[in-house]
């Protein structure tokens, strides 16, 4: 069982984010709690899978810690279950080294997966960067209207809006989770440019890439089925071999 230090700094936020911690085990889900509390979290615990789905949906929470194995239904069926009615941030805790398992996790909509067992400041961490959305705001005028500028991007078809976290393709809205808006934004932001993994990694979760984590991968095949891209032969956002990714200007009509 990890030993969960004290808190040295404490998480800054005018009302309090809503955290669901969906797990099982008692002592780890109080430990937990806790130690989230401590940094300012308001922190509820769920214990089983076939209660958590009405529980997310009923408290509407802002973020969701969620095991993959529970009693009930196991955290795989829950965020399935849950995604297209949820918007907040899905946090999959995993079995250690089960590649599988945070693949899949990732696929059906989970906005990020922490491996088991839990290092509490690593966790404190991940939630702090999954909630991070807002820009810093600008220092200048002219980078203000730099970023007025940018809040807005079209390609033909094809629009997206960081002011409203939304994408339209045709006039229809693409109904999209958190991580997948962050990184479509942000592919789109440099279109026409290769962003390899690495890039992508650091800009949204501060990491490097270490050349075993699929988490872009999966979430790129979600975006190129939510965009009617062709998985065969992507055009919209392109796989360039030993590179990375590149969000086309064209064919978006």
């Amino acid at each position: 069982m990890p030993v969960y230090p004290e808190p040295s700094t404490r998480y800054d936020n005018a009302m309090k984010t809503r955290i669901l911690l969906v797990e099982d085990d008692a002592r780890l889900a109080d430990l937990t709690a806790e130690y989230l509390r401590k940094n300012d979290f308001e922190v509820t615990i769920e214990a089983r899978g076939d209660t958590a789905e009405a529980r997310i949906l009923t408290d509407d929470p802002d973020l969701v810690i969620l095991d993959v194995m529970l009693p009930g239904k196991d955290g795989f069926e829950v965020c399935r279950a849950v995604r297209d009615k949820y918007s907040g941030v899905i946090l999959m805790l995993t079995a250690r080294d089960e590649d599988l398992d945070q693949i899949l996790g990732l696929e059906l909509g989970a906005d990020d997966y922490i491996a088991k067992p839990v290092q509490p400041r690593l966790l404190l961490a991940r939630i702090k960067a999954l909630l991070r959305r807002a820009p810093t705001p600008s220092t200048s005028a002219d980078e203000a209207t730099e970023t007025e500028a940018m809040a807005e991007l079209s390609f033909g078809s094809f629009n997206i809006s960081q002011a409203t976290r939304s994408a339209h393709l045709g006039g229809e809205a693409i109904d999209l989770t958190t991580a997948e808006f962050d990184l479509l934004w942000l592919l789109a932001r440099h279109a026409g440019n290769i962003l390899s993994r690495d890039d992508l990694l650091q800009q949204l979760r501060g990491i490097g890439f270490d050349g075993l984590d699929r988490s872009i991968d999966a979430r790129i095949s979600r975006l190129r089925r939510k965009l009617g891209d062709d998985p065969e032969n992507p055009t919209r956002i392109k796989t360039v071999r030993s590179k990375g990714y590149l969000f086309s200007k064209h064919d978006w009509q």
